[in-house]
């Protein structure tokens, strides 16, 4: 028990002494180094069909001009699913023949659980009925990965 209590105090102590926070110069900034970066996970889930109140006719349309100066859309009806992504991280890297670099950390794992599209066609509207669909996607599964993805100005 002394020994918790003494680790309590310590803690305690450390943060006691810590200085306030305070905004920082855009010099001081550029002098800042970190140990880390930032990382995050992520669970997206797109138009869940057992939500009370769910839609029943979302679609996700990409405009495209057509040589003949007509407008021609792909219109996604009711995009679907979850997607679980582990830990991406970004982080600032110092290269020793040229510029920092910023490293993006592919998620080790990307889970899809019914992801996809009910259909995919080509109208002249967005908004009309679809009536002749190209296809549908439905992918539930997992992809793995390692690397990063390096991004640097030139």
């Amino acid at each position: 028990m002394k020994a918790v209590l003494a680790l309590v105090l310590a803690c305690c102590t450390v943060r006691a002494a810590a200085a306030p926070l305070r905004a920082l110069a855009d010099e001081e900034m550029a002098k800042v180094a970190g140990q880390d970066g930032v990382s995050f996970a992520a669970h997206i889930v797109i138009n869940d069909p057992t939500l009370v109140g769910a839609v029943s006719d979302s679609r996700l349309s990409l405009g495209f001009a057509g040589a003949d100066g007509n407008r021609r859309y792909l219109v996604l009806r009711n995009v679907r699913g979850t997607i679980d992504m582990s830990t991406i991280a970004i982080d600032v890297h110092a290269r020793a023949d040229g510029p920092d670099y910023l490293a993006l950390t592919l998620p080790n794992t990307v889970k899809f659980e019914r992801f996809g599209f009910e259909s995919m066609s080509v109208q002249n509207d967005p908004l009309e009925p679809v009536t002749a669909s190209m296809g549908s996607l439905d992918i539930t599964g997992s992809v793995h990965m390692t690397g990063q993805l390096r991004l640097w100005a030139h």
